[in-house]
């Protein structure tokens, strides 16, 4: 998914398991001194400078790494937006994780180490989304977890920038089934300071399973096209995900001779969009092409855009896998007929060999279809589980390297490795349309 949000429907979460500490409340509180105080030996980096944000906003620093209580036992946790209305993806990528876990009894090294895992929200009520102060705080309380050796997250890729350095300083490997700004992995790719503004330590840490946005944005383009789109009209959330995936649409749709009517970035709290699709809907666009999420008030976008008179048959509607989900459908009700998205892989359905299996498995054990991440949360909790088992104990550097490492991976996305940079080697990706109320594939597409 990206820098903002990606969304959806809505279970019930299920309950978090956590393991009290001798002084836990105190190694939980959210310190705001400027210096960084000295980690445990586990994290191998007693000096480890203050964490930055992009624009060198010092970032809060990690409290002191608490020593784990049984060398025995590690910990999986997972960092999702467990509040608002990315709760239904959410829930469905913590279904697959426990999937992932209960397939080996949550053990490894042949039953010698117990692997526990924890839900952490990333969310508030208050921002209905993933909320950077919750983003900050669930860091903090993962360095100072000395059991905790991996984190499978975010949904968002703004989420992600906040989270990575504070896990660096202490070799907390990060494995991401959603995130796909392109800044935080590749050079080049995104501000001029990226990625190595999120590596404060001087290594690499995080590492997702989906493929970047710098191919979705392209593959989405080359869609339009397909499709007969001659002038689009673009629109982001003013997020790091929509925004990059927005800007390489657009980069994409001009070199493929797409005329660009306009861009504007848009207030996702507005209450209506009529004036805006009024004034798009005057320059007779054949689209409207979206970077951003459900979150982001995709659904409103997508009424007023009705409303005014762009009618389904005249001008598409295109966003990218942060509007893939049920919740876009449930915002946006009979007007969400026709809406196209791009997914950086393939629906769960459309997977083949050890994927059709963990799809059939999925459906027979939940009675429910995986929302889009699913697939790549069971495999993020798979990928930790094989590093936890060529490590065999406690040692969160090495279980770092172990996951970077990963080479010829056989999963439920098929065969696939890591790159330099933590990236994935897929480069499938799909188009969907809603049709029936429902999400329905169109077609596999290749990234070039």
């Amino acid at each position: 998914m990206n820098f903002s949000q990606k969304s959806d429907k809505s279970a019930t979460p299920s309950k978090t398991h956590t393991t009290q500490n001798p002084g836990a409340a105190g190694l939980r509180k959210l310190l705001v001194a400027a210096g960084i105080a000295s980690l445990c030996a586990s994290c191998q980096n007693p000096q480890a400078p203050t964490a930055t944000t992009p624009g060198g906003t010092p970032a809060a620093s990690p409290v002191a790494v608490s020593t784990p209580g049984d060398p025995n036992t590690v910990k999986i946790v997972s960092m999702l937006p467990m509040t608002g209305s990315a709760l239904g993806q959410s829930q469905t990528m913590v279904n697959g994780i426990k999937q992932a876990l209960a397939e080996t009894d949550s053990k490894a090294c042949d039953g010698k180490i117990k692997i526990e895992y924890e839900v952490l929200d990333d969310a508030t009520a208050a921002a209905g989304k993933w909320d950077p102060a919750q983003v900050t705080s669930n860091s903090n309380k993962i360095v100072a977890d000395g059991s905790v050796v991996a984190a499978i997250g975010h949904y968002n890729s703004g989420a992600a920038k906040l989270s990575i350095p504070v896990l660096n300083q202490a070799n907390v490997v990060m494995i991401s089934p959603a995130n796909t700004y392109p800044g935080l992995t590749k050079p080049g790719k995104g501000e001029p300071k990226e990625p190595n503004v999120y590596y404060p330590a001087g290594t690499r840490n995080f590492t997702r399973v989906v493929p970047a946005d710098d191919l979705q944005g392209s593959v989405a383009g080359n869609w339009a096209k397909s499709l007969g789109v001659q002038k689009v009209f673009i629109l982001d959330d003013q997020e790091l995900y929509g925004k990059g995936v927005a800007d390489v649409f657009e980069a994409t749709a001009k070199k493929l001779g797409i005329q660009v009517l306009g861009r504007e970035g848009i207030d996702i709290k507005a209450s209506d969009y009529k004036a805006l699709m009024n004034k798009i809907k005057a320059l007779n666009p054949d689209m409207i092409y979206f970077g951003g999420t459900t979150q982001s008030n995709a659904g409103q976008i997508i009424k007023d855009m009705r409303n005014v008179g762009m009618a389904a048959d005249a001008v598409k509607f295109m966003g990218p896998d942060g509007i893939k989900d049920q919740a876009l459908i449930d915002a946006a009700g009979k007007d969400g007929e026709g809406v196209y998205a791009t997914f950086g892989g393939l629906p769960a359905k459309e997977l083949t060999g050890e994927g059709a299996k963990w799809y059939a498995s999925y459906k027979a054990k939940y009675n429910a279809e995986p929302e889009a991440y699913t697939a790549y949360a069971y495999e993020s909790a798979k990928v930790a589980i094989a590093a936890i088992n060529k490590v065999c104990k406690n040692d969160r550097a090495a279980i770092r390297d172990a996951v970077l490492a990963t080479k010829d991976f056989n999963g439920v996305l098929g065969n696939w490795s890591f790159d330099a940079n933590g990236d994935t080697s897929l480069t499938v990706m799909s188009g969907n349309v809603v049709k029936g109320g429902k999400w329905e594939f169109v077609s596999a597409l290749k990234a070039e």
